[in-house]
């Protein structure tokens, strides 16, 4: 079968690993639309409630009211797919900055055709994903960006490989190869000032740093360091881990560090787990998964050699932008699992609350509360504050509340006789006991972004076409969810309550299509519906945004990947309105704002590599020789790059 590594990727993500799903919650008689009553989806799906696109009477109403209400205003691009990218009217979308670019004074110039390690470590990484922005001297036109690169395209990376790989062939891709994917993974850090209405990164900037999984030394805090089953032949004290793996969505702490976080790291391993003393467990995470060919080179990823080494990744790792020097933290208080995101936000009493997603289909939704107050007038007393404070894992009940089962050793069944011998055994095996406890498994909890100005939650729930008619809940509404939904937490401010409440904001997909069961306010365009959402942002102004990830589904929906503005409050809840559109084969991640919301950072990730066959007047699928688009260069011989975008409104002024 042919082989191309966002398609693996997506295709771990979408293959559950959770093979105990608990029984429906209870047959659906009536289904929660919205706590206001008024949104109706425009197509039922085989309800049987109304005809596609009838709208009631207050409905009708909402929809003739059209732009009097609409808290965005921009006119929104149209839906489709072609090799460039498009932004709303009124705004300029300027690349920033891209793979291979270089950081530092004595970097070399990207030279796709010569590539070597030493010089990726010097260059922007590939495959942009989380982006967050630190103000420098407290200004909003000038800091620093932190950015994610979550994994590589062989096939759009090297020239002369045979086309895209046999899965765990390996076919010429050798130890260079290896050691160039490695210092093009973890993350980058760069300043970056706006002069003259235009964004540019500075090449030498005294903060620009990499931090890749070939070279960069981690410190494991918590719970879990130190533990027997984080040591291995090079860290004998279990203290010390080389790098961070396959980092996809992340966070900003109130004291101005990032959480950066680790999802799909399984891919990363090789070996034999029939004889591993672990072999339950690392079958609950999917290792190995054998993706890269990095352990047949490096005994770190061949569990036969190093059986503890997956147990030092899949971690949340706090990260100090500001100072170059310093050690990156895995921070193992806040569980393994694969993390999409980590969103923190100040609890009504002054705590830290760290909200979370497994991205897998049937996974979980967590939070982290700290134990300790957050001070914010010293950034530095909050050095160990993510290392003490409590787990808890979600159950969404059909009554429209959510209660938080607390991750704690000895309490319920997390206890020895069941696998568990302290609180770090709970943490290592984080998805064994959110099973335990009885989580409710969500349709791949991607990233998850609480609004301060209303204590609302958004959970990005991306897709789920393995969850069957007999598996459709009140919070997972859908049977072969193709195309996912958004999920909201109202908290009422209250981030520590063991119990909220949920709502489903919108059902994601075509409305004008009945097959789908779409669910959006009848205000919603043509253009404003919007499938596989992923990553999400709140503005300062409490709206919210959210990108999308459809992988190779996007021939299903007919229009690319982007980032769509999306109403939460008033009449117009639940409408959605298109504002960004990325090239084929792309995906939308990192939306991020500056706090005076006049810059949306986007990262456009993978360019040519998702649907590439399905795409008119490209044959077959993407090579670095023949890509379905040579975006954002556009040059004969260059491959496509991976980059950042710096979205600003023309003129100056507020995002959108």
């Amino acid at each position: 079968m042919a082989f191309n590594r966002r398609a693996y990727f997506e295709d771990a993500e979408n293959t559950p690993s959770n093979v105990d799903i608990k029984a429906p919650i209870g047959e659906i008689i009536a289904q929660r639309y919205s706590r206001r009553g008024f949104l109706k989806g425009m197509g039922y799906g085989g309800l049987g409630v109304a005809a596609i696109g009838a709208m009631n009477p207050l409905s009708a109403a909402i929809a003739a009211e059209g732009e009097a209400s609409d808290r965005f205003g921009f006119d929104e691009i149209a839906h489709g797919v072609d090799t460039t990218h498009h932004v709303a009217a009124g705004h300029d979308a300027d690349i920033l900055i891209r793979w291979g670019d270089p950081l530092f004074a004595g970097a070399p110039a990207f030279n796709p055709h010569n590539q070597s390690a030493d010089a990726q470590e010097q260059q922007f990484g590939y495959n942009n994903d989380y982006v967050g922005f630190v103000p420098l001297e407290g200004r909003f036109d000038h800091g620093l960006l932190v950015v994610n690169h979550e994994y590589t395209n062989e096939e759009l990376m090297f020239p002369g490989l045979p086309g895209p790989q046999d899965e765990h062939d390996f076919t010429g891709i050798t130890r260079e190869m290896v050691e160039i994917e490695k210092a093009a993974h973890g993350l980058s850090v760069v300043e970056v000032k706006r002069e003259g209405g235009k964004w540019h990164y500075v090449r030498d900037s005294r903060y620009n740093r990499r931090i890749t999984p070939r070279s960069t030394a981690m410190t494991l805090s918590g719970p879990v360091a130190g533990h027997q089953r984080v040591r291995t032949s090079a860290d004998a004290e279990g203290r010390r881990v080389i790098g961070t793996l396959n980092n996809c969505a992340g966070g900003t702490t109130p004291w101005g560090t990032i959480l950066t976080c680790e999802e799909n790291f399984h891919g990363y391993f090789l070996g034999d787990a029939e004889f591993h003393p672990e072999k339950d467990k690392l079958a609950r995470y999917g290792v190995p998964g054998m993706s890269y060919a990095w352990g047949r080179f490096d005994s770190r990823f061949d569990i036969g050699q190093e059986p503890n080494e997956p147990n030092r990744f899949g971690w949340v790792v706090e990260i100090d932008p500001l100072d170059p020097t310093s050690t990156p933290i895995k921070r193992t208080a806040l569980g393994r699992f694969k993390h999409e995101g980590a969103a923190s936000v100040l609890t009504e009493d002054g705590r830290l609350a760290v909200y979370m997603g497994d991205d897998q289909r049937f996974d979980y939704v967590y939070k982290f509360v700290s134990r300790d107050v957050v001070d914010r007038a010293d950034p530095a007393a909050n050095r160990e504050l993510l290392d003490h404070g409590t787990l808890y894992v979600a159950r969404f009940d059909e009554d429209g509340t959510v209660t938080w089962l607390p991750l704690v050793h000895g309490e319920g069944p997390l206890t020895a006789e069941n696998g568990f011998a302290s609180q770090a055994d709970v943490l290592i095996d984080t998805r064994l006991a959110a099973d335990a406890l009885g989580a409710t498994p969500m349709d791949r909890p991607e990233d998850i972004e609480a609004n301060p100005e209303t204590g609302e939650v958004y959970v990005m729930l991306t897709n789920n076409d393995k969850r069957t008619g007999e598996q459709v809940d009140a919070v997972n509404p859908r049977g072969d969810n193709v195309f996912g939904h958004v999920l909201e937490i109202v908290t009422e401010g209250r981030h520590t309550a063991t119990q909220n409440r949920w709502e489903v904001l919108v059902k994601c997909g075509d409305p004008a299509r009945g097959e789908v069961g779409a669910m959006w306010n009848p205000a919603t365009s043509e253009n404003g519906w919007f499938a596989s959402p992923d990553n999400c942002a709140v503005d300062a102004r409490g709206r919210l945004w959210v990108t999308t990830d459809q992988g190779g589904n996007w021939p299903k929906s007919g229009t690319a990947d982007g980032v769509w503005a999306m109403e939460t409050q008033g009449e117009r809840r639940g409408t959605g309105k298109m504002f960004f559109r990325v090239p084929v084969g792309a995906e939308m991640c990192g939306p991020c704002f500056t706090p005076d919301d006049t810059t949306l950072f986007v990262a456009v990730q993978h360019p040519a590599a998702d649907g590439a066959e399905d795409f008119d007047g490209h044959q077959g699928r993407s090579s670095f020789e023949t890509p379905a688009t040579r975006w954002p260069d556009f040059e004969d011989g260059m491959p496509p790059r991976p980059s950042v975008v710096a979205i600003t409104r023309q003129g100056g002024g507020v995002i959108g």
